[in-house]
């Protein structure tokens, strides 16, 4: 190891940088910047050396020229136990730099700007930066590169140690993460120019089906201490945006383990299908309590109601900050996660007691695609977010639902969707009442959900993900006590189905839409 001496640094994610500038240069770094970066920390009062005064040669053509250059390139890739090498840069005037600080233009956030001109697009196409991280990563055994702005504090804290030296294994953990960082830039720069018209305009269109190459950057956040079961090991990965279940901020509990984080999605999936406060209680992916309500509370306590045993263990996702009643409600019930968009004070303090809960708070996201692993590879397909509009409700039977058992069949729709297949809910209005999931046969989950429920079943209506291939499922349904169905319809015994709603004075409405959830 060598004590670092000379540094780069020319960022655009300026977070930190001035704080660890000001350390290196405690350590008597020499600090050689470029434009916006040199002018952030003249202006904090670090003594800064300009990248022409290095290289001779001024900043030009808007700045894409200014590190392409053999006294910057030179001075990362020698290799100093190379005599040669170091015969090469001292006959050419050139310093050894030790250290590169470097993060890239935001390319990612000017493509997503709607209607984001070519010109700014391809403006943004950092060229410098990945060069100096390639070059630095290249020579890691040499050269420290600093990619990112989390790495700052330990790192100085580790010169701090050691006398301004860093050691092998930090630099080669470096470089990977250097690596890693100028992959997923090409990557994301690759994807975005293949949705540009090559008809003379250079258009940015929308994105129009699948990508022919599937590109995909993910940093992992976390080992979890096994997968679905202890004999499987598992991580979660972060696309970096914020938002969403893996990005959730943990505000209390134990740690997450891998069904958590299954059953959080599913919890939060389901929560966010409605405006109105909801209350989603999982089982094993599966909803076993899910209602609206005035308030919070009161939809907490009409979910809960659909199969309290069930819901022991369970894990809840809100659509709303949880507020102190409602938590008082909740902490009364042993349940494994609560996801929701935020928490209360009073909420934080109840739920405090309960050290083992863990709580977490997600931010919302728009979910594209899903993707499933198979043998060989991945298939993908958009998420299934299409509402139903009044033009897709076909009433079918000779009677129409009363306006009060549409509301019902409607809250029944959005949460059959989030049931496994086969699925039948019983429901009333804004609340679950019958579950019935995942069945191999349609009719058994019409059984199941009815068998299931804790609160009479009298007057429900029914909600089926799929069409019914035989009437015998709407036999179970009536005997049950429902008075309405919606489904998707499709089957070749449609008519058959339909008739025997009709002997039972049942409302149905077809949607000509399915939901299967494998």
């Amino acid at each position: 190891m060598s004590k670092i001496q000379r540094a780069i640094l020319s960022v655009t994610d300026k977070t930190g940088l001035v704080e660890f500038a000001r350390k290196l240069a405690g350590m008597d770094v020499e600090l050689i910047s470029t434009g916006g970066t040199a002018k952030l920390l003249r202006d904090a009062g670090i003594k800064v050396k300009d990248i022409s005064d290095l290289t001779g040669f001024p900043e030009m053509l808007d700045g894409r020229v200014k590190t392409l250059h053999p006294k910057v390139h030179g001075g990362i890739l020698h290799r100093r136990e190379n005599a040669a090498h170091r015969s090469a840069v001292a006959e050419h005037g050139i310093q050894p730099i030790d250290m590169v600080v470097v993060n890239l233009y935001a390319f990612e956030k000017t493509a997503s700007k709607p209607g984001v001109p070519f010109d700014e697009l391809v403006e943004n196409i950092d060229i410098g930066g990945p060069s100096m991280i390639r070059s630095a990563a290249k020579n890691f055994q040499d050269v420290a590169v600093v990619t990112s702005p989390a790495d700052y504090d330990v790192l100085a804290q580790e010169m701090a140690n050691s006398g301004g030296q860093l050691s092998s294994a930090t630099k080669w953990r470096l470089a990977q993460k250097a690596f890693a960082t100028t992959a997923a830039y090409d990557s994301a720069i690759a994807s975005t120019l293949e949705r540009v018209n090559s008809n003379g305009h250079f258009e940015l269109r929308p994105q129009e089906g699948f990508p022919s190459t599937l590109r995909m950057s993910f940093q992992k956040t976390m080992d979890l201490r096994y997968g679905e079961n202890p004999h499987q090991k598992a991580a979660m990965y972060s696309d970096g945006s914020g938002n969403g279940v893996a990005n959730g901020h943990q505000l209390q509990g134990k740690e997450l383990s891998y069904n958590n984080i299954v059953d959080m999605q599913a919890a939060w999936d389901l929560a966010q299908e409605f405006e109105e406060p909801v209350v989603a209680i999982i089982k094993h992916t599966n909803p076993c309590g899910t209602a609206t309500g005035k308030t919070l509370l009161e939809a907490y306590k009409k979910a809960l109601e659909c199969d309290p045993v069930s819901a022991f263990g369970g894990v809840i996702g809100v659509n709303r900050v949880i507020d102190g009643e409602t938590a008082e409600e909740m902490a009364k019930l042993f349940l494994e996660v609560i996801a929701a968009p935020g928490f209360d004070d009073a909420a934080k303090a109840k739920f405090a007691a309960k050290k083992n809960l863990r709580l977490v708070q997600v931010a919302p996201s728009d979910q594209k695609w899903v993707l499933k692993n198979v043998s060989g590879g991945m298939l993908l397909q958009d998420a299934d977010v299409r509402p139903l509009t009044e033009a897709d409700l076909k009433v079918v039977t000779k009677r129409a639902p009363t306006p009060e058992e549409k509301r019902a069949l409607l809250f029944g729709w959005k949460v059959c969707k989030h049931v496994k297949s086969n699925a039948i809910l019983y429901v009333r209005d804004g609340q679950t009442v019958g579950v019935g999931a995942g069945q191999m046969s349609r009719v058994d989950s019409c059984k199941i959900g009815a068998m299931k429920a804790q609160l009479p079943l009298k007057g429900t209506v029914a909600a089926s993900d799929a069409f019914f291939p035989f009437p015998d499922g709407v036999e179970e349904i009536a005997k049950a006590g429902s008075t309405a169905i919606i489904q998707p319809g499709g089957s070749v015994r449609d008519q058959e189905v339909i008739e025997a709603a009709d002997r039972h004075s049942m409302a149905m409405i077809f949607t000509g839409v399915r939901h299967f959830r494998h």
